[in-house]
Formats: structure tokens, C-alpha cells, sequence
């Protein structure tokens, strides 16, 4: 294996989203890759019944019944064990998750260890994944069927952004290129749509662009560049699913004088030209 892997939801899922339930004693479907990988969305798991365990970034992470967890794009991860467990496999695009949940998932200083829940909510979860489920599984052609399992996918990582917000570890400290990565983030999420430079954030982080790419391509597998795009991405499609700004007005706010320049961007990050972006995820 020449590079680490990394899996592409878009591949997947056109909506931004996969879930499903797994029973105790499921195994893995036999194309399912099993070996280490990132991914270039959010995971998030409910474990309901049993045990098992992931190898996030060199740390073995165990679950145990009513454990909540998420796994950020490009942190690298396998499988280790769950033909015990039973609960919910949520896969998610970064554009269903505001800014003020994505900052608790992506700015703590320490791995993210799984969250136990009581009784109450984990029954607040089960009731709506399924009904997030369920959802889902609707003809796209159903009257308000996008905004509607929108707001329940941001009732859903607000939940767990909540939960998370409590949750501490003070044993597993990030080593410098992992701060430096979430410092970068943290820059990228405030400033992207007027900084578009990679050797500006550099400069931002005093660091040389050179080093910045190192530390990048390290911890998530991807250079500063791509980053920069994603997140250009992203605010894009929510300006196209939550406002009524053209396309070219879109381009503008987002700091892109070219609009047709922005346009080719787009269709290469997300398959799709804005407009027909827009039009799809509006049905």
C-alpha cells in the first residue's frame, strides 16, 4: 500500500448522508474494506447493545453499551472488533454540520474518547435515528424532504455537540503537528473567505508553507491546499441550499471574482455545477 486510503462519501451517498443499523452479530459486508483509512467526512457511532473496538490514530478506543463516538475526516482508523456490538453507523458530509458543532468536534486538544449516556438520552437517540432513518429512506420527490431531514440531522449533531462539550481527557495531549492542525482549522473556518493562500496561513501560524504541508498531509493526509478548497466548498453549498444569492453573487461573497472560475471549482469538488447542486438538494 503505497499511501493510506481514504473513502470518499460522495462515492456512496449523494445527499451528504448513510446511515444504518447493525445488529449484535453482524459482520461486515465482504467487499467492506476493513484495513487502516481516513475518510473524508464525519462517522459517528451509537452502541446500543454489546462491545467493541476502533484503532484511532495508534490509540485502541473501546465501547461499551449506550457509548456515544464520532470520527473527524482524516483521522486514520480500523476496525478491531464489533461482531459484538449493536446500535447506529451514521456517515456525514461537513456541510450538514454548522460551524458552532463542527468547533467542538474538531477543536479540543485531546482524542476524542466516547461519551456514556443514560438511560434518558440514549432513548433520545434511538428515537431519532430512526426517525432520521426513515426519513432518509423517503422519495426525495416528498414536499420539504430536504429541509426537513436537515433539521434533523442538526438536531442530531447538536445533541452530540452537547454531549461532547462535557467530555474531557487530560491523558492523550495532541503532539505539536496535531495543534498546529487544529490551529490551521481553526484559521481556515474563520477567514477562508477572504484568505485563499496556503502560505498565508502559514504565515498566520509562523511556519513555512513547506512545513504546514508536512504537518497537514501528516495528521489528516491531505495538503493545505485541499483543505482551503473543502472549506470553500462547503460554504458554498450552504449558500446555495440556504440563500437565494446567484451563483456569481455566491462566487463574489466567497472571495472569487471569476465566477466561472469558481463554477469549475465546484463541479470538480462536488461532481455537480452549482446550480445543480442547488436543484437537487432543494427537492
Amino acid at each position: 500500500m503505497k499511501d493510506i486510503p481514504v473513502h470518499q462519501l460522495i462515492e456512496r451517498s449523494s445527499s451528504g448522508l448513510e446511515i444504518s443499523y447493525f445488529t449484535l452479530g453482524d459482520r461486515p459486508k465482504e467487499k467492506e474494506p476493513l484495513g487502516a483509512h481516513r475518510d473524508d467526512h464525519y462517522l459517528f457511532f451509537l452502541v446500543e447493545a454489546g462491545s467493541a473496538s476502533l484503532m484511532i490514530d495508534f490509540h485502541e478506543i473501546r465501547f461499551s453499551e449506550g457509548s456515544l463516538y464520532y470520527i473527524l475526516p482524516g483521522q486514520v482508523h480500523h476496525r478491531i472488533r464489533n461482531e459484538v456490538a449493536g446500535g447506529w453507523f451514521v456517515a456525514l458530509d461537513t456541510q450538514h454540520i454548522p460551524p458552532g458543532y463542527r468547533a467542538v468536534f474538531e477543536n479540543q486538544l485531546l482524542l476524542q474518547q466516547p461519551c456514556q449516556l443514560s438511560n434518558c438520552e440514549l432513548n433520545q437517540y434511538q428515537q431519532l435515528l430512526h426517525l432520521i432513518s426513515e426519513k432518509h429512506a423517503e422519495s426525495t420527490q416528498n414536499p420539504f424532504y430536504a429541509p426537513v431531514l436537515q433539521s434533523l440531522l442538526q438536531s442530531f449533531t447538536g445533541m452530540v455537540a452537547a454531549n461532547f462539550s462535557k467530555v474531557h481527557n487530560p491523558e492523550m495531549q495532541l503532539s505539536r503537528p496535531g495543534q498546529i492542525s487544529l490551529m490551521f482549522k481553526k484559521l481556515l473556518m474563520e477567514q477562508v473567505r477572504v484568505i485563499k493562500s496556503p502560505s498565508a496561513y502559514a504565515a498566520l501560524l509562523n511556519v513555512s508553507e513547506t512545513y504546514l504541508n508536512e504537518v497537514l498531509k501528516k495528521t489528516t493526509g491531505f495538503p493545505v491546499s485541499y483543505w482551503i478548497t473543502q472549506e470553500v466548498m462547503l460554504e458554498a453549498k450552504r449558500l446555495l441550499f440556504y440563500s437565494d444569492l446567484n451563483v456569481k453573487e455566491i462566487a463574489h461573497t466567497l472571495g472569487y471574482d471569476d465566477h466561472t472560475y469558481f463554477s469549475r471549482l465546484f463541479k470538480k469538488s462536488a461532481a455537480v455545477t452549482p446550480l445543480t447542486f442547488r436543484d437537487n438538494s432543494r427537492k
